[in-house]
């Protein structure tokens, strides 16, 4: 236990220092590995981790899925999706606050990233809220929360890289996150309800859109249901497992883009650089998160603190509420990905030990991870708001994005108290 405190204690001092967390997780899990049985056993280690992450035939979901959604980004759908749900939605007070979440929905389940998702929605809606008179703190509080739900709709890459490092079935994942993913729209969307009724001037009035406009607008939209239709269609229906199906998703988002007439070479070559970059650091993450885990093992960690929870008498849900307490604070501070691969090979045997469903954690760990995306002062969301409106005050962000966060909290509270929400679709598709 005092290994372990002191190797979790020097890894968040090198990455607040600012050190590359892959880097900072691989140091001290190397130097506490050498320290406690030798450099041999170390390097060993740490070589062995390297080839099989890098080799590993599951993790080349990872690049295929971020392949499908760079892909997806650069065929210009989320602008089809945007125009879309503005044409439904748009005639209420707030309705493009509205069309916003629903298109980052509708582009999260085909980009399965939570950054790629506000990036691309970032530069389409906001600039068209402002214009309209919305109020600065809900353009950008909606995009930064609609795009948390990259993370969550399948198909999700943390949720891969969850059910690799536990391996828990990728597709029960995926399934469980469906009905979570869909509260998370409604929840935001009564955010937006709650912030236009409480400040009426920060959205305008609606205008009434044709119906032929409207049909017209979701007709444009076959190809982002067309290729969520043969990737989780794909996997439920047993055509293909979940690594086909984002080798399958990636193929069908390229056809789909050059029929478009999109595909040029300088585009392809974008696509492919994008993948290239964003799969490199995840591998490196994860290469470091794997030697820091190998240590916490060797260290025994997580028996001592599952023998520390069963001899304190708490109960099995006080300890989930403990470590639910310790993402939202980790949150605050430290990026989704390293944070769950930092803390998920401690906590993962001691909730599975105490008899809670490793699917149901998934979603509970990934949905904390998501608010993490949008909680002050270091939220990922956020800094990607900042860097495309740079003329919005910070306070004003932290301000626009509360009524969000407090929404995703007490959806939290709610997968949490209730695992049949999460579970389902897994139980009624897989068991």
């Amino acid at each position: 236990m005092t290994v372990a405190l002191l190797g979790f204690l020097a890894a968040f001092v090198l990455i607040f220092a600012r050190v590359p967390v892959a880097v900072a997780l691989m140091s001290v899990g190397t130097a506490g590995i050498w320290l406690t049985y030798g450099a041999k056993m170390a390097l060993a280690s740490m070589a062995l981790v390297v080839k099989e992450t890098t080799l590993a035939y599951t993790l080349t979901v990872i690049p295929l899925f971020i392949l499908m959604g760079a892909a997806v980004a650069r065929g210009g759908l989320a602008e089809e999706l945007y125009d879309a749900a503005r044409a439904l939605v748009g005639r209420f007070r707030g309705g493009l606050a509205f069309a916003t979440i629903l298109s980052c929905g509708g582009f999260a389940a085909v980009s399965g990233s939570s950054v790629a998702t506000a990036v691309t929605l970032s530069r389409i809606a906001v600039p068209e809220m402002r214009r309209r008179g919305y109020s600065d703190g809900l353009a950008t509080g909606a995009v930064a929360a609609g795009g948390t739900l990259g993370i969550l709709i399948p198909p999700s890459v943390i949720m891969v890289v969850y059910g690799i490092t536990t391996e828990t079935p990728i597709g029960e994942l995926f399934a469980a996150g469906m009905i979570p993913g869909l509260l998370g729209i409604a929840g935001y969307c009564l955010a937006i309800a709650w912030i236009v009724w409480r400040r009426p001037q920060s959205a305008p009035a609606g205008e009434r859109v044709a119906f032929a406009e409207v049909r017209a607008a979701l007709g444009r939209v076959w190809a982002v249901l067309l290729l969520f239709a043969v990737v989780i269609g794909g996997i439920y229906g047993g055509l293909f497992t979940p690594t086909e199906a984002a080798g399958v998703g990636a193929a069908c988002s390229l056809v789909i883009v050059a029929l478009r007439g999109d595909l040029t070479l300088r585009v392809l070559w974008e696509i492919l650089v994008s993948t290239a970059e964003v799969t490199a650091a995840i591998f490196a993450i994860l290469i470091g998160a794997t030697v820091f885990a190998e240590f916490l093992n060797f260290s025994g960690a997580h028996e001592g603190v599952l023998a520390v929870v069963r001899d304190a008498g708490l109960a099995p849900w006080a300890v989930i509420a403990a470590i639910l307490a310790i993402y939202l604070v980790m949150g605050c501070v430290l990026e989704s990905l390293s944070m769950m691969l930092l803390t998920v090979p401690l906590f993962f045997p001691i909730v599975t030990g105490l008899g809670f469903d490793p699917v149901w954690f998934g979603i509970v760990v990934v949905m904390a991870v998501e608010i993490g995306l949008i909680t002050p002062p270091l939220g990922m969301n956020l800094f990607v708001m900042r860097t495309v409106v740079r003329d919005v005050p910070l306070w004003t962000l932290y301000r626009g994005v509360a009524p969000f966060v407090a929404a995703d909290v007490l959806r939290l509270i709610l997968l949490a108290a209730i695992p049949g929400i999460s579970l389902f679709l897994p139980e009624l598709l897989f068991r």
